[in-house]
């Protein structure tokens, strides 16, 4: 399948963590499987993980085995397993050793949807990658992607001139730093 998509300046994960995870929202991500074939859509919801102030970030207690992608060059994806069940995908941000990343909360699907949707046993189009333990299980992603390089590797954020317009909230599912407006919607 040709995708006709153009590689994004990586510089542009270099930049502040709150920035990048807006500057996310409407890009496309795209994961290759095992024969080539595209599974992917655009980002419409992100959440921003500070290396400060922050006490939901996984960097907040300073760098462990478990958390050291964080602390990797800037474009490297973090994937780790959530309560022993979901695997969440992040895009680490800043400076090599900040510990600062975005997670990938939820794409609207566009490429390979049926493969997306025999990864997930689903046919719902509507919840089939809202919430980032379905992203990563529509697009295959696990914890074998942790510490690749995105556009260097099998996973792909594309610009396709797409922009969405969205909001800030507060982020989901956490027990701590509860009232940072750093969960990004498209609306």
């Amino acid at each position: 399948m040709n995708l006709n998509l153009k590689n994004m300046d990586m510089a542009i994960f270099k930049k502040d963590t709150i920035e990048v995870a807006k500057f996310l929202i409407g890009k496309t991500l795209v994961k290759f499987n095992s024969h080539g074939l595209a599974i992917g859509g655009i980002i419409t919801e992100t959440e921003a993980y500070l290396s400060q102030n922050d006490e939901a970030s996984h960097s907040y207690v300073g760098q462990t085995k478990r958390n050291s992608a964080m602390f990797a060059p800037a474009a490297t994806i973090y994937v780790y397993k959530s309560y022993g069940v979901h695997h969440c995908m992040n895009i680490v941000t800043e400076a090599e050793g900040v510990g600062a990343a975005v997670l990938l909360r939820s794409i609207m699907p566009k490429y390979g949807i049926d493969l997306m949707q025999a990864n997930r046993a689903t046919d719902n189009l509507k919840r089939l990658s809202v919430g980032p333990g379905n992203l990563t299980k529509s697009l295959g992603i696990n914890i074998e992607d942790n510490l690749k390089v995105l556009n260097r590797s099998d996973i792909f954020i594309y610009d396709e001139g797409i922009s969405l317009d969205y909001k800030a909230t507060k982020r989901i599912g956490i027990s701590r730093s509860v009232d940072l407006l750093l969960r990004f919607v498209a609306v």
